[in-house]
């Protein structure tokens, strides 16, 4: 029971520290796709960490804030609907595998909060329950731009849920099963046989129908602000506010993790095995220990010799690159020096296994992040579509070419 509690909570905590992540980067992304520089101003005793601790104000301002209540709203409705987007959206993570199965004494021990074998099921029955936090937030709030948001929302969702669910089927049919980690295993290390190569169309089907489902531009017409103010949440604020905030957010990680998991191979690292990263873990750790010090060392290097700009704070922001920089080389040379003084450890089969799938796992947050930082590139990129050419889009073109790349496949597959 532990270590099940523990498989959900290590995942849940390491999503619940991307987000702030990715709100940072989204501002820093937009600041340079924009041609401007963001956030760079806040700083606790001259550290600005490049504006991280925006996020951080963030938090505070949204705790502090008047959480305001319509007077004509639903109140039970509308205090509901935040907390059921936030619930929903944190559901769904719990099945998805994040590296190979230890190999235990005992057995097998899945790497992945719940093993079942209708996994893909799961995760679209939880996912479609979305529509309710954001509809209830619309007609909760008694107000006609919030109602028009939900609306909108609704029939968004609803229509691209088809082809989302359309899209894997030549990915099902492929694999055979509708577990997540038989369907990673299936794709293995080449990535010739990974799905997105297999699976092309299913693939670009799928990846436009998770920004549609997300409300994500260019298809957040759910809140457009130049038509609906702020859509479906116009009328909160405080915390209530930030929890739809950090659900689009988790939605967004978690619809970049199902893109890894079932067209990138999840886990699997290109052309490396399971057996091949516990076999040389011992030295999988002590050049990556060794590497990061390398990379601190010139990190810190580069922040001591960066040539600042001729503007000046007037205080210890001034110092933040000499306080950043002096620590960085510090515990860069200790690694480097520790490692080369004491060698590779001896690690053991439980040790490497342990390794490997470290090694693993940060191979999927790696493929994580990048579909998160496409997320973030389309949103500063690509113009909203008008509502109208929303719908045309899933209906006439989206859902008949997902119907289309699930006969084909279906045919192709057969005739094998």
């Amino acid at each position: 029971m532990l270590a099940t509690i523990l498989k959900i909570l290590i995942p849940f905590a390491v999503i619940m520290q991307i987000v702030p992540f990715l709100i940072w980067l989204e501002r820093k992304g937009s600041a340079y796709i924009q041609d401007r520089r963001g956030p760079n101003r806040a700083s606790i005793a001259g550290f600005r960490l490049g504006g991280l601790l925006h996020s951080l104000s963030d938090v505070l301002k949204l705790m502090y804030k008047e959480d305001i209540l319509p007077t004509q709203a639903n109140r039970f409705l509308y205090t509901l609907a935040p907390f059921l987007a936030m619930m929903i959206a944190s559901m769904t993570f719990v099945i998805l595998p994040w590296a190979a199965p230890l190999n235990l004494e005992s057995g097998p021990f899945a790497l992945q909060g719940l093993s079942v074998n209708i996994g893909i099921l799961y995760l679209f029955a939880v996912g479609s329950l979305a529509v309710y936090g954001t509809m209830l937030a619309g007609w909760g709030s008694n107000n006609k731009y919030s109602l028009l948001g939900g609306l909108r929302a609704s029939a968004q969702m609803i229509s691209y849920e088809l082809t989302l669910s359309l899209s894997v089927l030549g990915v099902l049919l492929l694999s055979g099963s509708l577990d997540l980690a038989v369907i990673v295993d299936a794709q293995g290390t080449e990535i010739w046989n990974w799905n997105f190569i297999r699976q092309p169309l299913g693939f670009i089907l799928f990846v436009v129908s998770a920004f549609a489902e997300t409300n994500r531009a260019p298809f957040d017409l759910a809140e457009a602000e130049a038509e609906l103010v702020a859509g479906y949440h116009t009328e909160y604020s405080s915390l209530k506010f930030a929890l739809f905030f950090m659900a689009e957010y988790v939605h967004m990680v978690i619809a970049s993790a199902l893109m890894a998991t079932l067209f990138l191979g999840g886990w699997q690292v290109p052309f490396v095995s399971t057996e091949l990263l516990r076999t040389h873990a011992t030295q999988v750790l002590h050049y990556g220990v060794l590497g990061f010090g390398v990379f601190s060392i010139l990190a810190g290097w580069f922040l001591f010799r960066r040539k600042t700009n001729k503007v000046r704070f007037g205080d210890a922001r001034d110092q933040e690159k000499y306080r950043l920089a002096v620590p960085a080389i510090l515990v860069g040379m200790a690694l480097v020096i520790f490692q080369i003084t004491q060698g590779p450890f001896a690690l053991g089969d439980l040790g490497s296994q342990i390794v490997a799938a470290a090694v693993q796992a940060i191979n999927f947050l790696g493929k994580i992040l990048f579909f998160c930082w496409v997320f973030i590139w389309v949103r500063w990129t690509v113009p909203r579509f008008r509502y109208d050419q929303l719908m045309s889009l899933g209906w006439k073109v989206m859902l008949p070419l997902a119907l289309l790349n699930f006969v084909v496949t279906a045919v192709v597959y057969l005739n094998i």
